[in-house]
């Protein structure tokens, strides 16, 4: 019996790794007003995976009653395990998260030139954006070395820019 259970919990683990794989992966999506609730996937994963270990752990502990007693704390471990996965969910699923950084942004952000900034030419230069480290080409009305400190004053692309020096 123990073996069962194990293999009902592995069923848990195998649906929501392919749901993982299908859903994040291949981006099919569901747009359901209940995609995290009771019957949702992860809860649904939660639940199957929850009951076939908990039911092997207390079958495996030779509790007195054998299969019933086992099936029983199976859903004492799954009802817990599937309502905190579908609150997981929907608190995954409302989020709040930044705005993703635009053109807009850079114009105006310190940085540092990593390749020298040529005469008519393009140098690169990184700054922080949205707090992450973004290099990009750069050009400039005069040749600035490598380790200047620059100003972003005007943004071309998404990938380029014209840098000013500033004073340290």
């Amino acid at each position: 019996m123990d073996v069962l259970f194990l293999i009902i919990g592995g069923l848990g683990v195998l649906v929501l790794a392919l749901s993982l794989l299908i859903g994040d992966l291949l981006h099919f999506d569901v747009d359901h007003p209940d995609a995290g609730g009771v019957f949702s996937l992860p809860a649904i994963a939660g639940f199957i995976g929850a009951f076939g270990f908990g039911a092997a752990i207390v079958s495996a502990l030779g509790v007195p009653g054998g299969t019933i007693v086992a099936v029983i704390g199976g859903v004492a471990a799954a009802v817990p395990t599937a309502w905190l996965a579908t609150r997981l969910a929907r608190m995954a699923m409302n989020m709040r998260t930044d705005a993703t950084p635009t053109q807009r942004d850079m114009i105006g952000t310190l940085g540092v030139v990593v390749t020298p900034i040529t005469v008519n030419g393009f140098g690169e230069v990184r700054i922080s954006l949205g707090g992450q480290p973004v290099k990009l080409s750069a050009r400039a009305d005069h040749p600035i070395p490598l380790g200047t400190r620059i100003l972003v004053i005007e943004a071309t692309s998404s990938t380029s820019v014209i840098v000013e020096e500033t004073p340290l």
